[in-house]
């Protein structure tokens, strides 16, 4: 269920923790009111310009709790629509706790996650998109991340969404037009002309699920998982792409029974590492178990880095090359012992983690499997999430559908419900029809304070 909107709220915005400064924010009706009870200062809030800091003491039953710099934004020029308050102070963990007890006792309640971005977005400060983008933006792993949140941010996806919804919209206009007047002789939009106007939807559609595997890249990075025999160098490739020693490195084979996760910035698109145990026959109970985890690791990996000892043939470490699946990156490690013949018509990557051979050349080829060739980073910020996918999936299918009604020459009432089921599809995206269930999923997501 929604929270409710007229109640006023309060969160500490900041990590929790000591740091040098903490942020406190008010928002609703009673925001200013509250601070006019708590802080003392030149000025009160209620009197205060909007957007500029007044320094003064937050106060406590005549006790002076911190000083403080306080801010006042008038509705509907801030952040929420609302009159808020934004109170920065000292950063320890216990006067920040003391004034949001304060700000609680005066009559405010505290904020949901994420409820004063789902209450811009209710006021209509941003759409379903921008919101999203807010926490997309706090969760960015790498510069390319960041790009592409502040570009949804700024609106470039909702844009794109209101420009097919237009489409959609003016299309169903002229059919359902032609439905309710017949006696005004409208002449539907039929044949060639309707097909024409609903396939610039379609293709807008389209192009935008063309980014949803770059978008599922940018948000949870690459599951990159590390495997091969023991003793091939998997736990050196990973200390080597970290450039720290992350992992135990041995001559003694099983060194690593479990799995090592960490994330490193390649070019910017996160790349989740995962290196695990070596793959042999064992009677050790803990060394199965650890590649009984490998195996699961390898079923929902985005790409494989399998490493294989270059100084060896491939027919003494039982490989069949042919079983190499095309997730599969082979990786020729130990190139300073020297390239045993059978591996020369091989393709793959050949490296020598230990003198640092042909890491660049890896990480193109990372890269370019990874986003599947040459990309343009400039049209790489753009890119839909997996809420976002299903929607625009579901409108491609209603679009199908009412061009297929369109073909067999069905009724125009019956393309007009397939072109609205599109419409409401592609509003969904932007929150045009929201649901109380589906605000809450994506609000709760957020930090508290957001």
């Amino acid at each position: 269920m929604l929270p409710e909107m007229h109640d006023t709220i309060a969160a500490i915005s900041t990590p929790f923790g000591e740091g040098a400064v903490a942020l406190l924010r008010i928002s609703g009706k009673s925001a200013v009111a509250i601070a006019d009870a708590i802080f003392q200062g030149r000025i009160q809030p209620s009197l205060a310009r909007a957007r500029v800091q007044y320094f003064g003491k937050i106060v406590e039953n005549g006790h002076v709790l911190d000083e403080v710099l306080l801010t006042v934004f008038r509705a509907p020029a801030s952040y929420t629509a609302e009159d808020v308050v934004e109170i920065h102070c000292h950063g320890g963990i216990l006067v920040s706790r003391r004034i949001l007890q304060l700000i609680l006792a005066r009559g405010a309640r505290m904020a949901e996650p994420g409820e004063f971005t789902q209450r811009a977005f209710l006021n209509g400060k941003m759409d379903l998109t921008q919101a999203e983008g807010v926490m997309d933006l706090i969760r960015a792993q790498t510069d390319l991340a960041m790009r592409a949140a502040t570009e949804q941010l700024e609106g470039r996806i909702g844009a794109k969404i209101h420009q097919i919804r237009e489409e959609l919209l003016t299309l169903l206009a002229h059919v359902e037009a032609y439905i309710d007047f017949p006696e005004e002789d409208i002449s539907p939009d039929v044949g060639d002309g309707l097909l024409q106007r609903l396939g610039s939807a379609e293709e807008a559609i389209a192009s935008l699920l063309r980014t949803a595997d770059q978008g599922r890249v940018l948000r949870q990075g690459v599951r990159t998982v590390i495997c091969g025999a023991p003793n091939v160098g998997k736990s050196s490739l990973l200390n080597v792409l970290l450039g720290y020693e992350r992992a135990i490195v041995s001559e003694t084979a099983g060194t690593t029974r479990d799995t090592i996760e960490e994330v490193i910035n390649l070019r910017g698109i996160p790349l989740r590492l995962i290196d695990t145990a070596g793959l042999r026959e064992s009677s050790d109970e803990i060394e199965r178990q650890g590649m009984e985890r490998t195996r699961k690791h390898l079923q929902s990996a985005d790409l494989i880095l399998r490493v294989v000892d270059a100084s060896i043939s491939p027919k003494d470490q039982h490989l069949n090359l042919q079983e190499i699946e095309s997730a599969t990156l082979l990786v020729l490690n130990k190139l300073d012992l020297g390239v045993h013949p059978d591996w020369e018509q091989t393709a793959g990557a050949r490296i020598a983690c230990r003198t640092g051979e042909g890491i660049d050349q890896l990480v193109d080829q990372i890269f370019a499997r990874v986003m599947g060739g040459a990309v343009n980073l400039n049209d790489f910020t753009l890119a839909i999430n997996a809420r976002h996918q299903d929607c625009l999936k579901r409108a491609a299918q209603y679009c199908e559908a009412t061009r297929k009604a369109i073909r067999e020459g069905i009724s125009p009432e019956f393309i007009a419900v397939d072109l609205r089921d599109a419409l409401d599809a592609v509003g969904e995206v932007v929150g045009k029809a929201d649901t109380e269930e589906l605000l809450g999923k994506i609000f709760s997501t957020f930090c508290i304070g957001k």
